[in-house]
């Protein structure tokens, strides 16, 4: 029993500090999130560049949360829901470093759309965008570490409004661009960022299923209405 007791310890301090680890590294993605946006929206090519840097950080990160948790898989052979609370570990990691390769993509557009005809009232929306989703990850990731279920389940459902906002900036694009071609290449940069925006809220739909499949075994049903019209539901589209 004693044995027992100290396997369990040395399994709890582990996934203590790699959930310490992942905490940090999802700081670090919500903070770029912030940063890339606010450079958009200030036009500071400076702000952009020091995001871009991080970006390589947060990988850096992703690479130490799952080399410990393969390590705590090996060496303690979890079961049960400690193994699911581990590779929870492993799709959340995986999903923040995706998240933050979007937010380095913006940044690299502000860096060009900087140097091109300016489109009015296109960074206030894409900040409003940004905000909306930089705060589903902070309470995504609240709602990992207080195994919080409702918390997960409303930032799921608040994925909808993400896709809402995304069609409206989809068609407002659209509409610059017909009123005056000198928008053409600025809006198509915009666009996109909005589209990573949009992507961002998918990501942290998915670790919210993850949370409320770590606290109650299920997932959720997806019976929420996809707001994005702009692809087809099919359409397995890259960033």
């Amino acid at each position: 029993m004693i044995g027992s007791r100290h396997i369990v310890s040395a399994f709890d301090r582990d996934l203590e500090a790699i959930q310490a680890m992942l905490m940090k590294m999802g700081g670090q993605v919500e903070a770029a999130i912030g940063e890339a946006i606010e450079a958009l929206a200030t036009q500071d090519a400076e702000r952009a560049l020091l995001v871009r840097r991080g970006d390589k950080e947060i990988d850096r990160m992703e690479q130490r949360v799952n080399e410990e948790a393969a390590r705590v898989i090996a060496l303690r052979q979890p079961i049960a829901t400690d193994l699911r609370t581990v590779l929870t570990v492993f799709r959340i990691s995986a999903a923040l470093e995706r998240i933050g390769d979007y937010a380095k993509n913006i940044a690299k557009r502000t860096e060009i759309i900087m140097d091109l005809h300016p489109v009015d009232g296109a960074a206030p929306s894409l900040r409003r965008m940004g905000r909306l989703v930089q705060a589903m990850l902070k309470d995504t990731l609240d709602a990992y570490i207080q195994r919080d279920a409702d918390l997960a389940q409303d930032v799921w459902a608040r994925d909808v409004e993400v896709d809402q906002m995304y069609d409206g900036l989809f068609r407002e694009y659209l509409t610059h661009m017909m009123e005056d071609p000198r928008n053409i290449t600025a809006c198509m940069h915009l666009h996109f960022m909005a589209k990573n925006i949009e992507r961002m809220g998918d990501l942290c739909t998915a670790v919210a299923e993850q949370v409320i499949y770590l606290v109650t075994g299920e997932l959720p049903d997806d019976d929420r209405p996809k707001a994005d019209m702009t692809s087809r539901p099919e359409a397995g589209q890259g960033a």
